[in-house]
């Protein structure tokens, strides 16, 4: 996956980025620069924000990428896992309930969602919620499906 184009965004399209991830996750993003890329074999829109690929859209919603969550950690829509659970998860596998140990319980299905691993707090994926956060803990079920995850082309993509 590699750049074919990119180019500055307008301060209305910037306000809007930072009005939906303070909205959906609690998060300000401090950043001097934000420029829309085109990606030669790809179907992502992705932002780069001081040119790191930090924002992506599913959607058209605006959402922060793995790297963007690690760097400007939200604080909504986060669901936690376990250590057992990690290694699926950074391989791009859907969440299953008994690898959740904690889900933020404003999450409703079908909001995007951002993964965490309880042992460190670092980010693993983003991904579409299955169900509430209210049922995500529990014994057995797909609650998440992956989207974006540490290690794919978007995680990998150097601007």
């Amino acid at each position: 996956m590699e750049i074919k184009s990119r180019h500055h965004l307008r301060s209305d399209a910037i306000g809007e980025i930072e009005e939906a991830l303070a909205t959906n996750l609690a998060v300000e993003l401090d950043a001097d620069s934000f420029e829309k890329v085109e990606l030669t074999n790809d179907d992502w829109d992705v932002v780069l924000v001081d040119g790191k690929p930090l924002v992506l859209y599913l959607d058209d919603e605006p959402f922060l990428t793995v790297r963007g969550a690690n760097a400007y950690p939200p604080e909504d829509h986060v669901v936690t896992v376990d250590a057992g659970a990690i290694q699926f998860v950074s391989n791009g596998a859907d969440v299953m309930r008994p690898g959740i140990v904690e889900a933020d319980e404003t999450i409703a299905a079908d909001d995007l969602v951002v993964i965490q691993e309880e042992t460190h707090g670092k980010f693993l994926a983003v991904g579409r919620a299955l169900a509430s956060g209210e049922d995500m803990v529990g014994d057995e079920g797909r609650v998440i499906e992956s989207l974006h995850h540490v290690g794919d082309d978007l995680y990998e993509l150097q601007a």
